[in-house]
């Protein structure tokens, strides 16, 4: 059943935004986009969408104002680790102090819930396997510190302004919608599964996988990848959550089970029939052994159960995205 209240879905022309507004909408939810299109696409987003940024106050009052918002799924954020280590006031400013701007509009318009994506960036290096939600945080770069600083801010919102939130740690969002309307696209490709298909698709020469020499079967890096879809899903059952109880909650959002650089290799082989050279190069500073989750809590909790992040679905769906993109960028070369 329709909903009439509305939820504001900043960065929802984004990768994981645009999916979860999508799945948003199906479920018959009324849904208003906010994004700078700074890494997000127009083409993504099928609901009013307002083009502006956190940074302006003004604008937030009037949305708030102007539309009936009783929730906010926060995803705008800059987000790239490497680049955080580098221009770390940029993350604190886009991440921290834009977050604030939002969660004080939200406060002076009496809206009192927030889903925020957060990341298992949070944890930093892991003094343990799988990773619980429990587990100490200590993040290694300011893209994470980022993170449990506004997770940290919205605990004391609680007790200050009554406001309810979920936060999402999420461990390594890939994949693509499966109808093939929406997926990753970026023009900093830092993701391991599109710098793979990327060489499948002959735009790279070669993959460099950084460092062959961990103490895991391969030699090579374990992560955890969970689909869009299926985080789009926790976003969704994470609303449920917020519709019925009030407090201050954290998810990781994963499937609980690692995968190796090279079994990715492997499987994007076997998927796309193509080739993928690779030369290995030196480890990454503070790229961890292994990050996999205990996602048991979310399980036990919201119901959360992956359907689309085996990964032959991963890199099928992605696989299946990146070939329409190609398509696209080639008929703009011609025309």
């Amino acid at each position: 059943m329709a909903n009439s209240k509305k939820i504001l879905v900043t960065g929802g022309a984004g990768f994981i935004g645009s999916h979860t507004t999508k799945l948003l909408q199906e479920q018959g939810r009324d849904v208003v986009v906010l994004d700078n299109l700074s890494t997000g696409h127009v083409s993504s987003v099928s609901c009013p969408l307002i083009i502006g940024d956190l940074s302006d106050r003004g604008l937030l009052n009037k949305i708030f104002s102007d539309f009936d918002i009783d929730t906010v799924i926060h995803f705008a954020a800059s987000v790239i680790v490497e680049e955080s280590m580098i221009l770390p006031g940029k993350y604190f400013e886009n991440n921290v102090v834009n977050s604030l701007n939002l969660l004080n509009a939200m406060a002076a318009h009496g809206i009192s819930k927030i889903i925020f994506s957060s990341s298992a960036a949070v944890y930093g290096e892991p003094h343990y396997l799988p990773i619980d939600e429990d587990h100490p945080k200590m993040p290694t770069n300011p893209y994470g510190e980022t993170k449990l600083m506004v997770e940290k801010i919205l605990k004391w919102y609680l007790t200050s302004h009554n406001l309810s939130s979920v936060s999402l740690r999420y461990f390594n969002a890939s994949g693509a919608h499966s109808d093939g309307s929406l997926g990753e696209n970026k023009a900093i490709v830092t993701h391991l599964i599109p710098r793979v298909l990327r060489v499948a698709a002959h735009q790279t020469e070669v993959l460099q996988i950084y460092g062959n020499d961990y103490s895991t079967p391969d030699g090579t890096c374990i992560r955890d990848y969970v689909h869009v879809l299926d985080l789009a899903q926790a976003h969704f059952l994470a609303l449920e959550k917020l519709d019925k109880e009030q407090g201050c909650f954290a998810y990781n959002v994963a499937t609980g089970k690692g995968h190796s650089v090279t079994e990715v290799v492997n499987a994007a082989v076997e998927i796309t029939k193509k080739m993928i050279p690779i030369e290995y190069a030196i480890r990454r500073s503070g790229d961890p052994t292994s990050l996999v989750a205990d996602a048991s809590k979310i399980t036990n909790e919201l119901g959360f159960s992956p359907k689309y992040s085996d990964l032959e679905t991963i890199i099928g769906t992605a696989w299946v995205w990146h070939q329409r993109l190609l398509q696209e960028n080639l008929a703009k070369i011609v025309a």
